[in-house]
């Protein structure tokens, strides 16, 4: 079952001298569900530009995204959001908790955004902790934790909508090899347990190595790759 799929998109910017800079030129991508795919490529190549535009974040200047089937074309931004919201779960190279709430409390914070009630929330919450390995740190604030903790308390609230799409961008870039490895160990468990299709941008060939297919994106276009190849 494909739940994401690209159809040729572009992405356009107009420099500073008034010239068209090429990010995405043509890219066309199909994932299916409990896939994990690695998207490697240069700095500046336009991965980060790529989930953004699969995960409803930007729009192409050309092309379509399609998750679980539904377009998202021509909707208002009020729309994309509830369907951003119900479907994807985006975890990035920095893990953006909130200072001031506890592990839990920031697991819980989309679960009560979409209206939860708190109960059900926290359960929620629990739930998906112990799941990331942390179900003994849910009352740890962010400056409690560790940076491989913190990194997989954000998945944790990546997770907290039951997401049909997962969306990471150099979700290791910060740690050390150990807590990396970790990391990485996670997401091929989620991948192939909850059956969640994953597109991951990232340098690391360890990462890279785990997804079912690694895919090189460079000069606008999105190609087949050997990891071994493209990721030093």
């Amino acid at each position: 079952m494909i739940v994401l799929e690209a159809i040729d998109l572009a992405k356009v910017y107009r420099g500073g001298d008034g010239g068209v800079i090429t990010i995405l030129d043509g890219v066309n991508l199909e994932v299916l569900r409990g896939e994990m795919v690695a998207v490697v490529g240069a700095s500046g190549a336009g991965k980060s530009t790529l989930l953004h535009l699969l995960g409803a974040l930007d729009q192409p200047n050309r092309g379509a995204v399609r998750i679980g089937g539904q377009s998202l074309s021509g909707r208002s931004d009020e729309d994309l959001s509830a369907l951003r919201n119900r479907s994807v779960g985006f975890v990035f190279q920095f893990h953006h908790l909130l200072r001031e709430f506890t592990a839990l409390e920031n697991v819980m914070m989309p679960l009560r955004i979409a209206g939860w009630p708190t109960s059900r929330a926290r359960s929620r919450a629990r739930e998906l902790l112990d799941l990331v390995g942390l179900g003994g740190r849910t009352e740890h604030k962010p400056s409690a934790l560790s940076g491989g903790e913190q990194q997989r308390t954000a998945v944790a609230r990546a997770l907290a909508i039951d997401p049909i799409v997962l969306l990471a961008d150099e979700p290791s870039g910060n740690l050390d090899h150990m807590n990396s490895e970790r990391l990485h160990d996670l997401f091929a468990e989620l991948s192939r347990d909850l059956e969640i299709a994953m597109v991951i941008a990232t340098h690391n060939r360890s990462l890279a190595a785990r997804a079912d297919r690694t895919l090189l994106l460079e000069d606008g276009k999105l190609t087949p790759a050997d990891v071994r190849e493209v990721v030093p």
